[in-house]
């Protein structure tokens, strides 16, 4: 009897841990949209701009910081015209080791991005009534909030609480209301939402 009371205030226990977990899951689209992007989709990619310091190690003479072409490729003592937009910096310093390879013996390259700019799928572009729209590097935990602040805020002709964020969802454009007056003027950081990369955020002129 005894056991048979230990086991039902076990399954008791699980069922109340269940309940809670279920309970913590986004109960609505707005949370889901705002979940925190997972490691594999924020891992950085080369883009066209960037800067490389590309190190071969004991090949002082071979190392080298270079900059992305607009054509996506780069070139280094004893490669040339290597492509770079798309690959991480790993990826791309065991490509840089299999081409050496013919010359050095077992080398061992490492590239580190020094200027950040990123591919088109990681980067944020703010078009429209922003007073510096561009094109910014996606970082991890990046927001709303940050995003207007490195463009400069709002311009006066703009409509923000009718702004929207384009962003693919499985494959789909989604479009995510972004209520920028209430974030910006009147301090509603309920209005603040997460940024992913490959966002575009549409912020309109008003009518009036």
């Amino acid at each position: 009897m005894h056991s048979y009371k230990v086991v039902m205030r076990l399954m008791g226990i699980g069922l109340i841990a269940l309940l809670s977990a279920c309970s913590s899951t986004p109960s609505s689209t707005s949370e889901a949209l705002d979940a925190p992007v997972s490691s594999r989709v924020s891992e950085y990619l080369i883009g066209a701009g960037d800067q490389l310091n590309v190190f071969v190690w004991r090949n002082s003479e071979i190392s080298i910081t270079v900059p992305v072409r607009p054509d996506g490729r780069i070139s280094t003592p004893l490669v040339e015209d290597m492509i770079a937009v798309g690959k991480t910096p790993t990826r791309l310093a065991r490509d840089i080791e299999k081409r050496i390879s013919k010359y050095i013996r077992n080398p061992q390259v490492t590239v580190i991005v020094t200027n950040f700019v990123g591919s088109l799928r990681q980067q944020i572009r703010v078009i429209g009534q922003a007073t510096r729209p561009q094109s910014l590097p996606y970082r991890k935990q990046l927001t709303l909030l940050d995003v207007m602040i490195q463009v400069g805020g709002l311009t006066e002709f703009a409509s923000g609480n009718n702004a929207k964020i384009i962003r693919k969802i499985n494959g789909a454009n989604t479009e995510i209301p972004a209520r920028l007056n209430d974030l910006i003027k009147s301090g509603d950081i309920s209005a603040n939402r997460v940024m992913h990369p490959g966002d575009i955020l549409i912020i309109p002129e008003s009518w009036f």
